[in-house]
């Protein structure tokens, strides 16, 4: 598989999952080059930090997480074992963690860096037709 399978995989998996957190195709964006990653920016904030913007982050080296935009190394990871979880996984983790009910993981659970294949396999059922 190549790079334009990803991308093309990538771009319909990060739809999905703006559409499952209610978040505007505006506010996403993606780049595959020698890792692949996303940013969804999110439209709601933690109570706790009510004056600080989230943002929603994708790596195929660590899945997803959230950050304050201000404070990117301060991530809360989903964690699992699927770099790729279901869109509707991702929107529950945003919602246990805006919401205070969870915290996420402090640190990703997996790595798949060099496995292209397989994240080219996962991402291909995202492409649109």
């Amino acid at each position: 598989m190549n790079a334009q399978t990803i991308a093309n995989g990538l771009k319909g998996y990060v739809s999905e999952v703006a559409m499952a957190v209610d978040v505007a195709r505006e506010a996403v964006t993606f780049e595959v080059s020698d890792t692949a990653t996303a940013y969804v920016g999110l439209s709601e904030r933690r109570a706790d930090r009510p004056d600080r913007d989230l943002m929603l982050i994708w790596s195929e080296r660590h899945g997803w997480a959230i950050a304050v935009e201000t404070e990117p190394d301060r991530a809360a990871y989903l964690g699992g074992e699927d770099p790729v979880p279901e869109p509707a996984e991702v929107a529950r983790f945003v919602a246990e963690v805006i919401g205070g009910d969870g915290r996420g993981q402090a640190r990703p659970q997996f790595a798949i860096t060099g496995d292209r294949d397989r994240l080219a396999g996962r991402l291909a059922r995202y492409i649109s037709t």
